[in-house]
């Protein structure tokens, strides 16, 4: 099984968790069993272009306006992001390049770990989507990462 999988149309996401895992020295733990990926992650620009599902995943990080088109996709847990108060992952402010992210409620990562609700800050370059951002970051988040090492995290 992969770790993960990313659908996306060259927003350079996978990029950002690769770097991200890579300063942490790679991906920690196991991913388990099975042909289908831990986590699976769908780009804001993915999912507008109506981009197709695999079958199932263990956890899949969506943008939260996706809504009822993920209903094919089979997946034990499901976290969004968006600027909605209904998605897990958030933008709650923003301060020149920096972005504030907000974490609405708990989540566990796909080594089984809790991640509490929390803010953190991301860095946002010049010309980077903030959903783009949230994804990379929900996606390191998912894979282990704490919220502490993203700050450093450029999409």
């Amino acid at each position: 099984m992969e770790c993960f999988r990313v659908l996306e149309a060259g927003e350079g996401i996978e990029a950002a968790i690769l770097r991200g895992l890579s300063a942490r020295g790679g991906l920690k733990g196991r991913c388990a069993n099975g042909g289908h990926p831990a986590l699976l992650v769908v780009s804001p620009r993915a999912a507008a272009e109506g981009a197709p599902l695999p079958p199932r995943c263990r956890t899949v990080l969506l943008p939260g306006e996706m809504g009822e088109r993920a209903v094919p996709l089979h997946a034990a847990s499901a976290v969004s992001y968006g600027v909605s108060p209904r998605d897990s992952l958030t933008i709650s402010s923003r301060e020149g390049d920096t972005l504030w992210a907000a974490l609405q409620r708990e989540l566990v990562t796909v080594d089984g770990q809790v991640v509490e609700r929390q803010e953190f800050p991301l860095a946002l370059p010049p010309g980077a989507g903030e959903l783009t951002a949230l994804a990379a970051a929900g996606a390191l988040l998912l894979l282990g990462v704490p919220p502490e090492g993203l700050a450093g995290l450029s999409v």
